[in-house]
Protein backbone atom coordinates (compact mmCIF):
# COMPACT_ATOMS: atom_id res chain seq x y z
CA UNK A 1 0.00 0.00 0.00
CA UNK A 2 1.65 3.10 -1.06
CA UNK A 3 0.13 5.77 0.72
CA UNK A 4 1.40 3.51 3.94
CA UNK A 5 4.60 3.16 2.81
CA UNK A 6 4.93 6.88 2.00
CA UNK A 7 3.93 7.74 5.78
CA UNK A 8 6.56 5.36 7.22
CA UNK A 9 9.50 6.88 5.27
CA UNK A 10 8.15 10.30 6.05
CA UNK A 11 7.54 10.23 10.09
CA UNK A 12 8.51 6.34 10.80
CA UNK A 13 11.73 6.82 12.91
CA UNK A 14 14.08 3.52 12.49
CA UNK A 15 15.43 3.27 16.19
CA UNK A 16 17.34 -0.38 15.90
CA UNK A 17 17.82 -2.76 13.18
CA UNK A 18 14.56 -4.22 14.96
CA UNK A 19 12.30 -1.51 15.95
CA UNK A 20 10.31 1.32 13.66
CA UNK A 21 8.65 3.59 15.70
CA UNK A 22 5.40 4.78 14.02
CA UNK A 23 3.62 6.62 17.17
CA UNK A 24 3.05 9.52 15.30
CA UNK A 25 0.84 8.05 12.80
CA UNK A 26 -0.50 4.83 14.13
CA UNK A 27 0.50 4.03 17.66
CA UNK A 28 0.03 7.11 19.79
CA UNK A 29 -1.29 9.80 17.93
CA UNK A 30 -3.59 8.63 14.96
CA UNK A 31 -3.96 9.60 11.57
CA UNK A 32 -7.39 9.27 10.55
CA UNK A 33 -7.35 9.72 7.01
CA UNK A 34 -4.35 7.24 6.53
CA UNK A 35 -6.18 4.30 9.11
CA UNK A 36 -9.52 5.27 6.75
CA UNK A 37 -7.40 4.00 3.53
CA UNK A 38 -5.75 1.01 5.77
CA UNK A 39 -9.36 0.06 6.57
CA UNK A 40 -11.11 0.16 2.84
CA UNK A 41 -7.84 -1.62 1.85
CA UNK A 42 -8.49 -4.84 4.38
CA UNK A 43 -12.25 -4.16 3.63
CA UNK A 44 -11.38 -4.58 -0.55
CA UNK A 45 -9.21 -7.74 0.40
CA UNK A 46 -11.97 -9.23 2.50
CA UNK A 47 -15.13 -8.21 0.95
CA UNK A 48 -16.30 -11.66 -0.30
CA UNK A 49 -14.95 -14.31 2.83
CA UNK A 50 -18.65 -13.78 4.39
CA UNK A 51 -16.59 -12.00 7.56
CA UNK A 52 -19.06 -11.61 10.55
CA UNK A 53 -16.69 -9.64 13.01
CA UNK A 54 -13.35 -8.27 13.35
CA UNK A 55 -10.96 -9.22 15.97
CA UNK A 56 -8.16 -7.51 17.45
CA UNK A 57 -5.71 -6.66 20.24
CA UNK A 58 -5.90 -3.36 22.36
CA UNK A 59 -4.84 -0.97 21.83
CA UNK A 60 -2.98 -0.07 18.37
CA UNK A 61 -4.88 -2.65 16.43
CA UNK A 62 -8.30 -0.86 17.32
CA UNK A 63 -8.07 2.08 15.07
CA UNK A 64 -7.49 -0.39 11.49
CA UNK A 65 -9.88 -2.29 13.12
CA UNK A 66 -12.64 -0.40 13.93
CA UNK A 67 -12.17 1.71 10.16
CA UNK A 68 -12.60 -1.60 8.33
CA UNK A 69 -15.34 -2.93 10.91
CA UNK A 70 -17.24 0.31 9.80
CA UNK A 71 -16.69 -0.27 5.94
CA UNK A 72 -17.66 -4.07 5.99
CA UNK A 73 -20.48 -3.25 8.48
CA UNK A 74 -19.41 -5.52 11.29
CA UNK A 75 -18.21 -5.63 14.73
CA UNK A 76 -14.89 -5.11 16.11
CA UNK A 77 -14.22 -7.06 18.82
CA UNK A 78 -10.92 -6.43 20.65
CA UNK A 79 -8.70 -8.72 23.05
CA UNK A 80 -8.50 -7.31 26.38
CA UNK A 81 -4.59 -7.15 27.74
CA UNK A 82 -5.66 -5.89 31.60
CA UNK A 83 -8.22 -7.76 33.44
CA UNK A 84 -11.35 -5.67 33.46
CA UNK A 85 -13.90 -5.86 37.07
CA UNK A 86 -16.37 -6.43 34.46
CA UNK A 87 -14.60 -9.46 32.80
CA UNK A 88 -14.58 -11.66 36.06
CA UNK A 89 -15.88 -15.01 33.76
CA UNK A 90 -17.10 -16.53 30.61
CA UNK A 91 -14.25 -15.34 28.61
CA UNK A 92 -11.70 -17.10 25.68
CA UNK A 93 -8.15 -16.09 26.87
CA UNK A 94 -4.39 -16.63 25.62
CA UNK A 95 -1.10 -15.12 26.38
CA UNK A 96 0.59 -13.33 24.51
CA UNK A 97 4.54 -11.70 24.62
CA UNK A 98 5.37 -8.58 23.30
CA UNK A 99 8.63 -7.95 21.44
CA UNK A 100 8.07 -4.26 21.88
CA UNK A 101 7.54 -4.38 25.32
CA UNK A 102 8.82 -7.45 26.18
CA UNK A 103 6.39 -8.89 28.43
CA UNK A 104 3.58 -11.41 28.60
CA UNK A 105 0.37 -10.23 28.66
CA UNK A 106 -3.19 -12.50 29.10
CA UNK A 107 -5.35 -11.08 26.62
CA UNK A 108 -9.18 -12.38 26.76
CA UNK A 109 -12.54 -12.12 24.84
CA UNK A 110 -15.94 -12.24 26.46
CA UNK A 111 -17.71 -14.97 25.44
CA UNK A 112 -20.66 -13.05 24.81
CA UNK A 113 -18.97 -11.60 21.59
CA UNK A 114 -17.82 -14.64 19.57
CA UNK A 115 -19.09 -17.65 18.70
CA UNK A 116 -18.63 -20.99 16.66
CA UNK A 117 -21.12 -18.92 14.05
CA UNK A 118 -18.75 -16.24 13.67
CA UNK A 119 -15.94 -16.26 10.58
CA UNK A 120 -13.40 -13.63 11.50
CA UNK A 121 -10.57 -11.58 10.38
CA UNK A 122 -8.06 -10.95 12.56
CA UNK A 123 -6.34 -7.01 12.36
CA UNK A 124 -3.28 -6.23 14.22
CA UNK A 125 -0.84 -3.24 14.05
CA UNK A 126 2.20 -5.05 13.88
CA UNK A 127 3.41 -8.35 12.65
CA UNK A 128 7.57 -9.26 14.17
CA UNK A 129 7.64 -12.39 15.64
CA UNK A 130 3.35 -13.50 15.62
CA UNK A 131 2.50 -13.61 19.40
CA UNK A 132 -0.14 -11.54 19.25
CA UNK A 133 -1.76 -13.38 16.16
CA UNK A 134 -1.04 -16.37 17.69
CA UNK A 135 -3.02 -15.52 20.73
CA UNK A 136 -5.48 -14.24 18.83
CA UNK A 137 -5.44 -17.22 16.48
CA UNK A 138 -6.01 -18.87 19.71
CA UNK A 139 -9.01 -17.36 21.03
CA UNK A 140 -10.98 -17.68 17.89
CA UNK A 141 -9.98 -21.32 18.17
CA UNK A 142 -11.33 -21.62 21.64
CA UNK A 143 -14.69 -19.97 20.68
CA UNK A 144 -15.07 -22.78 16.85
CA UNK A 145 -15.17 -19.67 15.24
CA UNK A 146 -13.52 -19.44 11.62
CA UNK A 147 -10.49 -17.69 10.98
CA UNK A 148 -10.51 -15.84 7.29
CA UNK A 149 -7.49 -14.07 6.59
CA UNK A 150 -5.03 -12.38 9.23
CA UNK A 151 -4.61 -8.33 8.12
CA UNK A 152 -1.26 -6.78 9.05
CA UNK A 153 -0.92 -2.84 8.43
CA UNK A 154 3.11 -3.67 9.22
CA UNK A 155 5.04 -6.33 8.56
CA UNK A 156 8.29 -7.18 9.78
CA UNK A 157 9.31 -9.47 6.74
CA UNK A 158 13.09 -9.84 8.44
CA UNK A 159 11.13 -11.32 11.62
CA UNK A 160 9.55 -14.95 11.05
CA UNK A 161 5.57 -14.44 12.80
CA UNK A 162 4.98 -14.02 8.84
CA UNK A 163 6.48 -16.87 7.50
CA UNK A 164 5.35 -18.84 10.27
CA UNK A 165 1.53 -17.82 10.13
CA UNK A 166 1.88 -18.74 6.14
CA UNK A 167 3.91 -21.90 6.64
CA UNK A 168 0.77 -23.20 9.09
CA UNK A 169 -1.53 -22.46 6.45
CA UNK A 170 -2.82 -18.68 7.67
CA UNK A 171 -3.56 -16.04 4.74
CA UNK A 172 -2.05 -13.24 5.86
CA UNK A 173 -2.16 -9.97 4.14
CA UNK A 174 0.58 -7.96 5.08
CA UNK A 175 -0.12 -3.61 3.97
CA UNK A 176 3.41 -2.71 3.90
CA UNK A 177 6.39 -5.66 4.38
CA UNK A 178 9.44 -4.18 5.91
CA UNK A 179 12.75 -6.09 4.44
CA UNK A 180 15.08 -4.47 6.76
CA UNK A 181 15.42 -1.75 8.82
CA UNK A 182 19.85 -1.64 8.96
CA UNK A 183 21.56 1.26 9.22
CA UNK A 184 18.69 2.86 10.38
CA UNK A 185 16.93 3.15 6.45
CA UNK A 186 13.36 1.62 5.63
CA UNK A 187 13.53 -1.28 2.89
CA UNK A 188 10.68 -2.59 1.62
CA UNK A 189 9.82 -5.90 0.36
Amino acid sequence: MKALQDKIIKDGKVLSAEVLKVDSFLNHQIDPELMQQIGQEFADLYKDAGLTKIVTIESSGIAPAVMAGLILGIPVVFARKRKSVTLTDNFYSAEVYSFTKQVSSDISVSKDFLNKDDVVLIIDDFLANGEAAKGLLSIVEQAGATTSGIGIVIEKGFQPGGQALRDQGHRVDSLAIISSLENGKVQFA
